[in-house]
């Protein structure tokens, strides 16, 4: 529930004063739809099951959701300006290798074959490091978890180079809280990026349609989700 003191931005998003004085480290935020249903159990049969398969489903969703973020390219001249990052929301190395592969970086190497303007983009897998382990986010405020995920991540030595002045797409396969897509951003934008932008293949809110775009809200719910559906 909003505060009654709740005004519409420039983006046509209602956000309470708080949330107004927080400057958001990413610009907009696309998902292709609802994390629950058939979506939910294809995004479990690739990240639990190991079937490899569904990625290439994921990834042609993922690939007409980030034709919503197309119209913000263009306003930004951001394609005038160069390819656009594409990176993967990484993985702690311990549970890669227990995994065998990143699920983010699956779908988006997926998605840049559906994508028709794919000339456009550059998968750059190991540019985003993921440094530590997490703790379980259930029964952490908002506070704490953006706590728990601060100094998670970082970017490679190898790629500082090549971030500055970049435009990043952040891709991921489930948005739940923001925590951590917010915490990857700032990262990044620190490194250098220009922009940050997030696509994802699901998110937890339940949305009417498809290519919703939100705000990074954050409630107790969705990190008990978070948890529970930890990468």
């Amino acid at each position: 529930m909003l505060s009654s003191y709740a005004q519409t931005d420039d983006d046509g998003l209602r956000r309470c004063p708080v949330c107004r004085r927080i400057d958001r480290p990413f610009g907009r935020a696309v998902a292709y739809g609802s994390y629950d249903g058939g979506l939910r159990e294809l995004i479990h049969l690739l990240k639990f099951s190991g079937v490899r398969p569904a990625a290439n489903v994921l990834g042609r969703m993922l690939a007409e959701a980030i034709t919503a973020l197309e119209s913000s390219f263009d306003e930004a001249g951001l394609f005038d300006a160069g390819s656009i990052a594409v990176v993967p929301v990484p993985l702690f190395k311990a549970k890669r290798r227990q995994r065998r592969f990143n699920q983010a970086e699956l779908i988006a190497r997926a998605a840049l074959k559906f994508y028709p303007a794919r000339a456009r983009m550059q998968l750059v897998p190991d540019l985003l490091v993921r440094t530590r382990d997490t703790h379980s986010q259930i029964g952490l405020t908002s506070h704490q978890r953006r706590a728990n995920l601060r100094g998670a991540f970082a970017v490679s030595r190898a790629a500082k180079a090549d971030i500055k002045g970049r435009e990043v797409l952040l891709v991921d396969d489930v948005y739940t809280t923001g925590t951590t897509a917010t915490e990857c951003a700032r990262v990044l934008r620190r490194a250098g990026a220009s922009h940050v932008w997030v696509a994802t293949v699901a998110r937890t809110l339940k949305l009417a349609s498809n290519y919703a775009e939100f705000r990074p809200e954050e409630t107790d719910v969705d990190a008990d989700m978070e948890a529970r559906e930890a990468v």
